[in-house]
């Protein structure tokens, strides 16, 4: 699995602490743990978000920070985008529907889920910030042609805008169909964009340099309610699972798809979220479903016709990069 071990990943992780605890919801049945400041360990450890889904008021103030952060930063497409070879791959383009926040797009990187029950809880809204899960062993990386999917030692998965090509498989492979395409942006319009390469894709991921630098993630540093908490993971799973406990609840994202570094607890059961999901239509492309997730070789099996391209992809980038330092060098 491809590791970000460049130095400065490698800076000490100290005072991060969570963004809150779990104060009382006056649920019935439900008691709070007691707030923590966890520190992180100086070595490189996963990080892992706990987001209390019965904390979570749905204000946006995560999505507002996300979004702050990172949408003037993403490229804008070359138009008209130039149409690919073999045409089955379809031209995506969101660059004139930036403003959506409703589902995850190259340019939106989270959004909060939401639904309101039925039966004995008749009229409860229930909110879920919705986001890439960082799971521990990413099929998205294992399964990347050109090698830019990549996971940070801080449990980050992340891509290499240099280095993707917009193949897919990453959106593919993800139980949750995170990873979001943009066609007409990246490294493949400077080789041949007719023929090799579709854009690139998008997702968020988990500000990486702020953790490197022992600092939250802008979405968990936002969030007003206390909703979101982070800290190293075995302490967060410890956390989680005892949250649980107390209030008889459940948890999402600790042992799907092989364990994430997000885990959502909630009183309610995730079977009956997904149903009102489903129900309201607030499940779809873009917008993640619920389901138990298992990490399956099935799924990489069927993606190795993939990866079988990534010696073209990966010298096609290797030229493209030796054409532009040699490029540099003669510049005065």
């Amino acid at each position: 699995m491809a590791k970000d071990f460049l130095p400065e990943r490698r800076r000490l992780l100290k005072g991060l602490t969570s963004a809150a605890g779990v104060a009382g919801l006056g649920l019935a049945g439900f008691q709070p743990a007691q707030a923590m400041a966890l520190r992180l360990s100086t070595d490189d450890v996963d990080c892992c978000t706990i987001i209390d889904v019965d904390r979570c008021t749905g204000c946006g103030a995560c999505v507002a920070a996300c979004r702050e952060r990172n949408l003037a930063g993403l490229p804008l497409p070359q138009k008209p985008i130039p149409r690919t070879v073999p045409s089955w791959k379809p031209v995506i383009d969101w660059s004139d529907r930036q403003d959506v926040t409703n589902r995850l797009t190259p340019y939106n990187w989270l959004y909060i889920q939401s639904c309101t029950l039925s039966g004995r809880r008749e009229g409860h809204k229930v909110f879920m910030p919705r986001r890439c899960l960082h799971c521990l062993n990413p099929q998205c990386v294992s399964l990347c042609p050109s090698g830019a999917a990549r996971q940070s030692p801080q449990g980050a998965t992340y891509i290499d805008e240099s280095m993707c090509l917009g193949d897919g498989p990453c959106h593919r492979a993800c139980p949750w169909g995170i990873p979001q395409r943009q066609s007409g942006v990246g490294p493949y319009l400077k080789l041949a964009p007719r023929y090799i390469g579709y854009g690139l894709v998008f997702k968020c991921d988990y500000c990486r340099d702020l953790l490197a630098q022992g600092q939250p993630p802008v979405c968990v540093a936002a969030c007003p309610s206390g909703a979101q908490s982070i800290g190293p993971r075995n302490k967060m799973v410890s956390r989680a699972k005892e949250m649980a406990s107390l209030r008889r609840g459940e948890l999402f994202g600790l042992t799907e798809n092989g364990g994430t570094n997000t885990i959502y607890v909630s009183s309610i059961p995730f079977r009956d979220i997904e149903a009102a999901m489903l129900q309201q239509e607030q499940v779809d492309f873009g917008q993640p479903s619920l389901r138990p997730a298992r990490a399956s070789m099935e799924k990489e099996n069927s993606l190795l016709d993939i990866v079988l391209a990534a010696p073209l992809a990966g010298a096609a980038l290797a030229s493209l990069r030796l054409w532009r330092d040699r490029k540099k060098e003669r510049k005065p």
